[in-house]
């Protein structure tokens, strides 16, 4: 619950940058995933703002003051990315990115939390998990596993 609270919270003030009337409209609701034969619980909450009538000339300033998305990085969000550049020895290439479809009225997007990659050696799976200072590394590990299927 600590996490989603503090997750929320980033992402609240992020939106407060680029829009205006910024709302949590739903709070840490719960819905299935069907993952093969197994059954996953998701945890999300729903924020909103208004981003004005001009957002589609600031879409590219909205998108770089939002990135890297704060539902990956965790928080405090630039000193975390500072630790992940140091830690971590690859580039994550399009993982835990954003994709979206742009038709010039609409955007809508995700983040790329569970991806698969096309290599020269084959395919790789990447996927992550929200550590914490309470986390288990046993039962973040477990979690990932449970996460791993192809539809």
């Amino acid at each position: 619950m600590a996490e989603h609270i503090k997750v929320v919270d980033l992402l609240r003030n992020e939106w407060s940058i680029v829009s205006n009337s910024v709302k949590v409209k739903k709070f840490r609701y719960i819905t299935s995933v069907e993952a093969g034969d197994k059954k996953l619980l998701q945890v999300s909450s729903h924020i909103s703002g208004v981003v004005g009538e001009n957002w589609h000339e600031r879409i590219g300033d909205i998108l770089s003051s939002l990135l890297p998305a704060g539902s990956i990085s965790g928080t405090p969000k630039k000193s975390t990315i500072e630790i992940i550049e140091i830690i971590e020895e690859y580039n994550r290439g399009y993982f835990s990115g954003i994709f979206g479809v742009y038709d010039g009225e609409k955007f809508d997007s995700g983040v790329m939390i569970r991806f698969i990659e096309k290599t020269d050696d084959g395919y790789v799976y990447k996927s992550g998990g929200g550590i914490t200072l309470d986390s288990n590394a046993e039962d973040e590990y477990n979690e990932l596993l449970d996460k791993v299927y192809l539809p």
